[in-house]
């Protein structure tokens, strides 16, 4: 696929591979009960392939990868607050996906759980980025459940952003997001315009396509 699809487009289906959902050409991505293979198993048979063309350009999109996606979504909005700005991103630190935030003990009377599943978490930051999913939105227990999971955290000492949909499509409403999360990570961000909004745009343009009508 690397000799294929463009560089951008080759880090998402990366993350696709590495994930827990599977791209339809129609309707909503489909979800797996685990994922095809690692950002490590894609790195070793790549560096074993010593003469298959495109190989440079995967190793290179392999540095971009991240493994644990559930959604088209997350694999998007990670790559555009992430990839570097030559590439259209924020630059912003690669955040754990799905990562668990394990309720310590002492805590648990104030919980109705063990543990969190963040969607974008840095951990080092205390900070937790949600997707609100426009699958999930009228679900009521879905809705509740996702409250009580916010406030857990919240009492565990993270600051927790929830992104809806519009959010992540709407450029300018995306950018205070961007600065908002390179906030609270510690990121300067020090692109320069009007170079870099003509790759963010770009990248923007590809993601978009390549995420079809899954979320």
């Amino acid at each position: 696929m690397a000799s294929r699809l463009s560089l951008a487009r080759l880090i998402q289906l990366g993350c696709e591979l590495c994930g827990t959902y599977a791209q339809q050409d129609t309707g909503p991505a489909a979800r797996r009960e685990v994922a095809l293979t690692s950002v490590d198993g894609l790195r070793a048979f790549v560096e074993a392939a010593s003469h298959a063309y495109g190989r440079a350009k995967a190793l290179r999109a392999l540095c971009f990868v991240a493994d644990g996606a559930a959604s088209p979504m997350e694999t998007v909005l990670m790559l555009l607050l992430c990839l570097p700005y030559r590439l259209g991103g924020y630059g912003i630190e690669q955040p754990q996906i799905n990562y668990h935030v394990t309720v310590p003990n002492r805590r648990r009377k104030l919980a109705d759980r063990t543990y969190c599943e963040c969607d974008l978490c840095w951990p080092g930051s205390n900070l937790a980025v949600e997707y609100d999913s426009v699958l999930y939105h009228l679900d009521p227990d879905r809705q509740e459940s996702d409250a009580r999971r916010r406030g857990t955290l919240v009492s565990l000492g993270f600051t927790v952003l929830t992104v809806s949909r519009k959010q992540v499509m709407d450029g300018g409403a995306f950018n205070r997001l961007a600065h908002q999360i390179a906030n609270l990570t510690g990121k300067r961000l020090r692109y320069v315009d009007p170079g870099f909004t003509r790759a963010h745009l770009a990248l923007r343009e590809e993601l978009f396509q390549g995420m079809g009508s899954g979320e």
